[in-house]
């Protein structure tokens, strides 16, 4: 993934990436076939109430058996570049020791797919479905699963890395630890106390410097290695410096909990260290750390990655203070999922990660849950989708104008999936799925999208 270069002031860059993106459990299903083993999101769609409607990943988009259908989809759509996770226990069913060639194959045969349709393979190594083997030894709060996640790293780069040069670490750890080890309403379903939860965290964080290093030192090619996170941004009230400087603050040097904020994770692995303002917060409950383990960590990095769907939004008080909300105003624009739709936020997270880390961006998942079905012309009318994409690739466009690097924009997501804990209410995809018949149909987004890609975004 070479450095994009705009042509001009206000355009794209000419080389800019523009993709979708999706993940295994999401999509794959064949949750037992061919030799795979369960995955703690296998095991969690098993225990009562826990999903919603009692939905499981299990057939999912049947995409171990479609995925010739899929691709030829993408290059309907006329995809430059398709984002897709591994599932760790398809490759090593016990998560270390004996590999699966059967699942190792798949993948062989999907990067061999999308090669041929002319679609940049970008992959991510670990996208949540973490080895229910590995779970019962530990799991993240094992000292042993940074070693677990580089060998497992090892394995996939042996095998692809003379076809495919971009490679993720890790999607999202705020959301998988965030939601799944602290609030227990994601996979395992754990409520860690705040100990466990900052140790297993901070061996995640080792995880991916050890999977770095793996990567380059397994790759058979040049390769471009980036991680993919997210966290809890502010949206400033207005563009005035002291309101802007309110929200970085907010976003930047306010610990939270549940570890949503970016600093914790970005910081590390882009400037060497943690942030100080959440060692303070923390205090006696940080775990014990070396310079030789942050080193680790911050291993260089050759973009950095953004899923970003909303931010919050900073308010100001009469008393003149700050407060945060998720909530601009009663009644703003939100998504299906009651999402606030936040462009200007998004502008705003860019910038800032731009100045901060000094890495170029990849925007590795953006888009919306909508009220999608198909209409009695046989087709997927989902305007709001087109209005809600074109507003953040418009802001997307003003960021780059002003200097920002950004290589792509990978759009969540490529088809409806199973959406996690919720099941299958929610509807991201630019493909509509029938989970019953597994019917695809190109929604007018897609349409849309494929007229922004011919274009390079004009339009936006």
């Amino acid at each position: 993934m070479k450095k994009a270069t705009p042509t001009n002031p206000t355009a794209f860059p000419s080389d800019f990436i523009w993709g979708a993106a999706t993940a295994a459990y999401q999509i794959e299903g064949a949750h037992d076939e061919d030799g795979k083993g369960p995955s703690i999101w296998d095991a969690f769609c098993l225990e009562p109430k826990r999903i919603a409607n009692g939905n499981t990943g299990a057939v999912a988009c049947d995409h171990y058996h479609r995925s010739a259908e899929d691709v030829a989809l993408m290059r309907e759509i006329g995809l430059k570049g398709y984002r897709f996770s591994i599932s760790w226990p398809r490759i090593l069913p016990e998560g270390r020791g004996a590999v699966n060639q059967r699942g190792l194959d798949f993948y062989d045969q999907l990067v061999d797919q999308l090669l041929a349709a002319g679609i940049l393979p970008v992959l991510t190594l670990f996208h949540w479905d973490l080895p229910v083997a590995l779970h019962r030894e530990g799991g993240w709060l094992s000292p042993k699963s940074p070693d677990w996640f580089a060998d497992y790293a090892k394995v996939v780069v042996s095998r692809l890395s003379d076809r495919v040069e971009n490679w993720i670490t890790m999607n999202e750890p705020q959301v998988f630890l965030g939601l799944g080890y602290h609030a227990g309403v994601h996979a395992p379903g754990l409520k860690l106390s705040r100990p466990d939860l900052l140790q297993a965290a901070h061996h995640t964080l080792l995880a991916h410097g050890r999977a770095v290093m793996a990567i380059r030192e397994a790759a058979r090619r040049r390769v471009f290695v980036g991680c993919a996170p997210t966290g809890w941004f502010v949206d400033p009230v207005s563009n005035d410096p002291q309101d802007v400087k309110e929200a970085w603050k907010l976003s930047f040097e306010t610990p939270k909990d549940n570890l949503s904020d970016p600093a914790w994770w970005s910081d590390p692995i882009f400037l060497g260290h943690y942030p100080e303002s959440h060692l303070r917060y923390f205090g006696a409950d940080f775990p014990k750390v070396t310079e030789a383990e942050l080193r680790t960590i911050s291993q260089p990095l050759d973009f950095c990655g953004l899923n970003q769907y909303w931010t919050g939004t900073l308010t100001k008080k009469a008393s003149g203070s700050f407060d945060e909300k998720a909530e601009a105003y009663p009644g703003s624009p939100k998504t299906s999922f009651m999402w606030e739709m936040t462009p200007n936020g998004f502008a705003w997270t860019c910038r800032w990660l731009w100045e901060r880390y000094k890495t170029p961006l990849l925007i590795t998942e953006n888009g919306l849950s909508n009220n999608d079905w198909v209409h009695l012309d046989g087709k997927v009318h989902d305007p709001q989708r087109i209005d809600f994409v074109s507003r953040y690739l418009s802001a997307l466009r003003q960021v780059i104008s002003e200097g920002v690097s950004v290589r792509g924009y990978f759009h969540w997501s490529l088809m409806d999936n199973f959406e996690w804990a919720e099941g299958y209410k929610h509807r991201f995809g630019l493909i509509h799925v029938d989970f019953e018949s597994q019917t695809r149909t190109l929604k007018d987004s897609a349409l849309w999208y494929r007229d922004i890609i011919r274009s390079n975004g004009d339009g936006t």
